[in-house]
């Protein structure tokens, strides 16, 4: 009798093990954070971490630390990473774009004009600086500045293909597509080399026909 007991007894618990297995499964399974969703990131940021300690003024690993923080919504580590990028590389043109949204998203919108302002004051004589600073509030997804920086950019340089091209893809996200017309005639005008506009050239009705070294370089195999 004792022994048939004994038996119920841890059978039982076997049952309760099997049921509370069952349910953290469940749970994790309804968990859009599980282990795997993490890790990634959790092991970029270790990797990140431990290059800082071998070389801690490396400007692009702060930035993309920062980028990392960000994502996860821990403003004031990200402020302090895209600042120490700008310490050792002051022209780190994605970092700057970077504390400018960081700003922008935290509220600090006064403060993110005034710098986003300095910084486009800052490549005021290089063009070519200028369309980078652009380039990289674009990709920041802060419209505000990116047409200031490509008008500064045109202004310092009207004969660029390369600006009319950004500005062409500029327009063409905004769904000008008039504008984003103009531009690209004008660049491939100026560069007839460029498979690319040309091909959004011909998406917008406009027929044109590329440089034959540019048709030979697109032809060569990846």
């Amino acid at each position: 009798m004792a022994c048939h007991c004994k038996r119920e007894v841890l059978v039982a618990g076997v049952l309760a093990c099997v049921l509370l297995l069952a349910g953290c499964n469940g749970r994790s399974a309804k968990s859009p954070k599980g282990d795997i969703g993490v890790a990634p990131s959790t092991d970029k940021k270790s990797r990140l971490i431990n290059e800082l300690d071998r070389k801690f003024e490396n400007p692009d690993v702060h930035f993309e630390l920062g980028q990392l923080y960000r994502g996860e919504g821990l403003w004031t580590q990200a402020e302090y990473h895209y600042e120490t990028a700008l310490r050792f590389d002051p022209a780190n043109r994605a970092a700057q774009a970077a504390l400018v949204r960081l700003l922008t998203d935290s509220g600090q919108k006064a403060e993110a004009n005034a710098l986003a302002l300095r910084y486009i004051e800052q490549v005021g004589g290089l063009w070519r600086e200028t369309l980078k600073l652009g380039n990289a509030f674009r990709k920041e997804q802060v419209d505000d500045y990116v047409l200031a920086c490509y008008q500064q950019a045109l202004r310092l340089s009207p004969e660029s293909a390369e600006v009319h091209r950004e500005m062409g893809y500029y327009y063409l996200s905004k769904n000008d597509k008039g504008a984003a017309t103009e531009h690209f005639k004008e660049s491939f005008r100026l560069d007839p080399r460029q498979a690319d506009v040309a091909g959004e050239l011909g998406l917008l009705g406009v027929a044109v026909r590329v440089h034959q070294e540019a048709e030979k370089e697109a032809e060569k195999p990846g």
